[in-house]
């Protein structure tokens, strides 16, 4: 059986949004989803060490799988470094694109990765992500949480444009295999 580990952002658990959705996407391709849930509140969210504090948090989850993908979203894609250790297909929502450690994290990787993010959020840079990743969603106008401007309707069929694009991903890779 095929395993996925969601690795939650800063502001919201595994089990909310965006991640809640693409660990169903996972699921109904037979995996078994692995929601991992911080020991504590993250700090120094934008310093080099929260890369380190991450991987250590993930790190044992990942050491009892075999080859699984990841699904992390905003702070949780520090764990790019494991992914880039490790060979592992990712999925990256709202990664920090940001921040120089993330970036060299994810220009290691060996595996396929899904970047998805939008215009609209200060912490997606559009011309890293095609650098780094023929797998890309943009959303134009798009915030950190993938919601736009507008009626709710709107944000909400930006959430079915992450799973399309998630679910075609997974296709393109032929996961699981």
């Amino acid at each position: 059986m095929a395993d996925a580990v969601v690795v939650p952002g800063g502001a919201f658990g595994p089990a909310a949004g965006l991640l809640m959705y693409a660990g169903v996407v996972a699921e109904r391709r037979g995996a078994a989803v692995h929601r991992h849930g911080w020991s504590q509140p993250p700090s120094h969210l934008f310093e080099p060490q929260i890369e380190s504090w991450v991987c250590d948090e993930i790190r044992p989850v990942l050491d009892r799988l075999e080859n699984p993908l990841l699904i992390g979203k905003s702070l949780g894609t520090n764990a790019a470094a494991l992914a880039a250790e490790r060979s592992l297909p990712a999925v990256w929502l709202t990664p920090i694109l940001t921040v120089p450690w993330v970036v060299a994290a994810l220009e290691r990787a060996t595996a396929p990765m899904l970047l998805v993010g939008g215009t609209g959020d200060a912490l997606w840079d559009g011309a890293e992500a095609r650098r780094l990743s023929p797998y890309l969603l943009e959303v134009g106008e798009a915030d950190h949480g993938m919601q736009v401007p507008g009626p709710i309707g709107e944000s909400v069929a930006v959430l079915g444009r992450v799973l399309i694009a998630i679910d075609e991903f997974l296709d393109a890779i032929a996961w699981p295999s």
